[in-house]
Formats: C-alpha cells, sequence, structure tokens
C-alpha cells in the first residue's frame, strides 16, 4: 500500500518568496531578479548576514547563473549585499553608523520642512494631512501593517511636496530607503500605535501654525525612531554590525 510523503518536517526556504520568471515578462532578466532579490532583503526574508546560494536562485527563478551574479553586483554597489573573499556573497549586516548618518540627514532637512509647513498654512496641505492620518487610524484599526507603513511614507511625502524643493525631497528619498531594512524591525503593533500619535502631534502642531512646535514634533517623532532601532540592536545583535 502506497503513503503520501510526509511533509510535517519540510523547512521551508527563504527562497520561497522569490517567484519564477515566467516567459514574456517584461524587462530583462536582470532587473526581475534584482527585484526580487532587493524586496527579498529589505523584507528581511533574507536576514542580515545571511549567505546567498546563487543556484538556490537560479533554480527557485528558472534563470542561469548570469543575471543573479548581474543583480548581486548591482545590490552590492546599492549597499545590500558584500562580496566576500573565498566565501562568497552574503546579505549585509545593517551597520548602526549607517543608520545614524541617515537618520542625522533626515533629521536636519525634515525638521525645518515642518518648520516651513507649519508658515505656510496651505490648506490643501492640511487637509491631505488630515485624510492621510484618517487612513493612518483605519489601518491601525484593522492590523493592515503593510498599509499603514505606506501611509506613513505617504505622511512625510505631502510635508516634502509641500515645501516644493525638489532636491531636499529626493535626498531625503535616498535615506529613507537605505533605512528600508532597518524600519521593517520597527513594524511591531506597540511601535504602529506610536508613529500614528507622533504623526498627530507634527499635525496639530502645522495646524496651530506653531513653527517651533512642529519643529520639535518631528524631532522627537525621528529621535524615537533612532531609540527604537537601538533597542533592536540590542535584541537582534546578529543582524546588526556597530
Amino acid at each position: 500500500m502506497s503513503t503520501s510523503p510526509d511533509t510535517t518536517n519540510v523547512a521551508s526556504s527563504p527562497y520561497d518568496a522569490l517567484h519564477k520568471i515566467r516567459s514574456g515578462e517584461r524587462g530583462s532578466l536582470t532587473d526581475a531578479v534584482e527585484a526580487a532579490l532587493r524586496e527579498a532583503i529589505v523584507t528581511l526574508v533574507l536576514e542580515p548576514g545571511m549567505m546567498i546560494d546563487k543556484l538556490a536562485v537560479c533554480e527557485r527563478m528558472g534563470v542561469s547563473r548570469f543575471p543573479v551574479s548581474a543583480a548581486l553586483a548591482r545590490l552590492a554597489h546599492a549597499g545590500l549585499v558584500e562580496v566576500l573573499p573565498q566565501r562568497g556573497t552574503r546579505v549585509k549586516p545593517i551597520a548602526l553608523e549607517d543608520i545614524h548618518q541617515h537618520m542625522f540627514i533626515r533629521s536636519a532637512l525634515e525638521v525645518e520642512t515642518v518648520r516651513a509647513v507649519a508658515r505656510l498654512h496651505d490648506a490643501a496641505t492640511l487637509e491631505a494631512l488630515a485624510l492621510s492620518l484618517d487612513q493612518q487610524r483605519m489601518a491601525l484599526k484593522t492590523g493592515q501593517r503593510l498599509v499603514f507603513h505606506t501611509l506613513d511614507l505617504g505622511f512625510h511625502q505631502i510635508l516634502l511636496d509641500a515645501i516644493s524643493l525638489p532636491r531636499v525631497k529626493d535626498i531625503v528619498a535616498v535615506s529613507r530607503s537605505a533605512l528600508d531594512r532597518a524600519r521593517q524591525l520597527l513594524a511591531s503593533p506597540e511601535r504602529l500605535v506610536h508613529t500614528l500619535d507622533e504623526h498627530e502631534r507634527i499635525f496639530d502642531a502645522i495646524r496651530s501654525g506653531n513653527a517651533d512646535a512642529a519643529a520639535n514634533a518631528m524631532h522627537d517623532h525621528l529621535d524615537q525612531v533612532v531609540a527604537e532601532l537601538r533597542r533592536s540592536a540590542q535584541e537582534r545583535p546578529d543582524l546588526f554590525v556597530p
């Protein structure tokens, strides 16, 4: 009598998150592999410090070694992976020094951004911020973590758009992107509640036209993010480098 194979002890692989490339997909194979690996790295499916098995990526995505190697070269340039001589390629650990520098940049620019937005007191901006906060409350209430993350980004984008300084917006975007992996560690329900509360304080100060209070609220908000990241580094030191 034949029996079904027992799969209860078959461990899932982090490479399961990668999808097989279908024939006819737009763009190059390298682009597709890069996008899939970047997503897996940023969302911590491929954890910091993990060695990347190129063959496993090839087999999972149905591609040859060339697009995988080319994609990893791009990700190395972006600072997400690193090549270790005689060992291979690994997901780059999150560097606390990098976090400090990017948060310094964000604080310097976004604190002054909200100061300017409070002084402008633009009705359309206030309406957009109020709508964003309503949506954040709903996402938090329904437990939609990824939706809340998107709305969080959008809240800050509304502020940056309001001052019409594209270079400032671009610089902040680079720093926010560099912090994506670290921010995934802050996605606890408690942190999301605090984030909403901090956003509401920023909005209240802007709505009242109090530029200094708005600047202080943004400074406190970003300081709390840094404090949470330091706690994460203590809890999961394997994911970080000093």
